[in-house]
């Protein structure tokens, strides 16, 4: 075990992968919050948990589903960081008190032609449908390899409501690994039985920008730890010994445009973010769509592209940015200034804002989701202010009511598109007077599902790793699942406890839900109804 009054760490990255190994440092490791330093290329932590209040109007890019049973690293990390407004009051028991007094029982999960309530109860699985679950479900990884979900499926089961649940809250397609698939299903397979009205779900008492972000990284500044903006890690050079120990000697940094280095001693840590889902996202406007960035602007990708083409089991980048046109969608949020739609949004769904979770248009052509949270929903919202989030899937196809793709939609034609999948056209102008949209173009949110092999994503600590470990949604955590906020907590847990030894702090276990009879029992009841 190392002694870390000694030692400092340079985390590469901002976002909650990053602020957890920070915290994990601290609590578990002895770390002095004045010897970890967080790189970070932009102005602000928290990667892709955003959330913010531009001058036209509120942005989150994306909304997460937190989970009672599955995110047992999460609520660990949660439970020692303190609100912001009660240092009595962790983060962990202010979500629990939210959830208790606004439960999630969604009464509109899904949507038909002309606004029609569809009963998501009937999940529309026949015999076939169940046989070819199964049978993904008891094929080893590596023998499903880098093939997709569309080979294991016969067509009928893409037109289930089943399948248009399942996608919509996790963000699947078709073409998506299959692997990916198989383990959400083991992973979830709690929520199966409840997945009409998504009340495993758990939400946070504000967007989790300022619900989880603010409150951890104002512990960690707390405790001296050091968030340097404005850092990009262009390159990190690597050492390996005659007994094939590896480390990292130096970080190579752009700061304001000039480059500088960073030298690590023997006793020094380097964690390493790899690759971002939101990269090069881009914003529109009301009337501009967002712009499709392709190029790479973004400092995460370059960065893992170099350091993969140091050693063959730091992973392949690649694999996962080869086909933006497969991982991209967009998202966009509805800053209200009148209650006139979220009224009508409640007379339709029968929910509450904040207690319905995901609405899905199950025959949009963009397969279009919206998500009316409790207000408010920022820290700062007026009370007479309101937010609606959604995302598309299919930003390629032409809306239903505007005749174009997504892609290519300004803020006021999705809420057009929304209003028309929603019967509410006959109110589009009054609702366009006090709206604003602002969309967000994101060319690798769901990289992560990318079909792939198992080379493809390093291990959190690589072989001989003496004193460096990867982070984040692209190293590999056998049995877990990207694009969750758990996966990052729990690589982060790993990449400090195995770094430093600390074989007297147990990592919470991964949940498995078939090994619960009742639980079993109660899927086995919804998979054959």
């Amino acid at each position: 075990m190392t002694d870390a009054q000694q030692s400092q760490a340079y985390l590469v990255g901002g976002g909650i992968a990053s602020l957890a190994a920070a915290a994990f440092l601290i609590r578990d490791g002895g770390f002095p919050g004045e010897h970890i330093h967080i790189l970070e290329e932009l102005p602000v932590a928290g990667g892709s948990m955003d959330g913010s209040g531009e001058s036209a109007g509120y942005v989150t890019r994306g909304g997460r589903m937190l989970e009672e049973e599955a995110y047992t690293c999460l609520w660990n990390l949660l439970e020692t960081i303190p609100t912001l407004t009660d240092e009595t009051v962790s983060v962990r028991q202010e979500i629990r008190a939210f959830n208790a007094k606004w439960p999630t029982d969604a009464k509109a999960r899904l949507i038909g032609t002309g606004a029609t309530i569809l009963d998501a109860s009937d999940y529309g699985l026949d015999t076939r449908d169940r046989l070819e679950l199964t049978r993904l479900l008891v094929l080893p990884e590596a023998v499903i390899g880098a093939r997709r979900i569309e080979d294991f499926f016969s067509p009928h089961f893409f037109d289930t409501n089943f399948w248009a649940m399942w996608r919509t809250t996790f963000a699947f397609q078709n073409w998506h690994s299959a692997i990916e698939l198989k383990r959400y299903l083991l992973r979830f397979m709690q929520e199966f039985p409840r997945m009409h009205t998504l009340s495993g779900v758990r939400r946070t008492r504000l967007n989790q920008y300022d619900s989880i972000i603010r409150p951890l990284r104002a512990w960690l500044e707390g405790h001296g730890v050091r968030f340097e903006y404005g850092v990009r890690v262009t390159d990190v050079d690597f050492t390996t010994d005659g007994q094939g120990t590896r480390r990292v000697r130096r970080l190579h940094v752009e700061r304001a445009g000039q480059p500088d280095t960073y030298d690590l001693a023997d006793t020094d840590y380097a964690l390493i973010t790899i690759g971002s889902m939101t990269a090069d996202a881009a914003h529109g406007s009301d009337t501009a769509a967002p712009e499709l960035i392709r190029d790479k602007r973004d400092g995460g990708w370059r960065l893992w592209e170099t350091i993969a083409a140091k050693a063959d089991d730091f992973g392949r980048p690649t694999a996962f940015t080869g086909n933006v046109d497969e991982a991209k969608w967009e998202s966009f949020t509805l800053t209200m200034r009148s209650p006139q739609l979220l009224h009508r949004i409640e007379e339709l769904s029968g929910n509450l804002p904040g207690t319905g979770a995901l609405m899905t248009f199950k025959d949009s052509n963009w397969l279009m989701s919206i998500v009316v949270p409790h207000a408010p929903h920022f820290e700062d919202q007026p009370e007479d202010v309101y937010t609606l989030w959604g995302y598309g899937l299919f930003v390629d196809r032409e809306g239903d009511f505007i005749g174009k793709p997504m892609a290519q939609a300004t803020g006021r034609e999705i809420l057009t598109e929304l209003l028309g999948h929603l019967g509410l056209s006959d109110i589009e102008e009054q609702v366009a007077a006090t709206t604003t949209v602002i969309p967000v173009m994101m060319p690798y949110i769901t990289s992560q599902f990318a079909p792939r092999t198992v080379h493809d994503r390093p291990l959190v600590i690589p072989r001989g790793a003496a004193n460096f470990a990867f982070l984040g949604q692209f190293a590999e955590i056998p049995e877990d699942v990207v694009f969750t906020v758990e996966y990052s907590v729990r690589g982060a847990m790993h990449a400090v406890y195995g770094l430093l030894g600390l074989d007297d702090h147990e990592i919470p276990g991964i949940y498995h839900a078939l090994a619960d009879p009742k639980t079993a029992f109660e899927v086995l009841k919804a998979a054959l109804s």
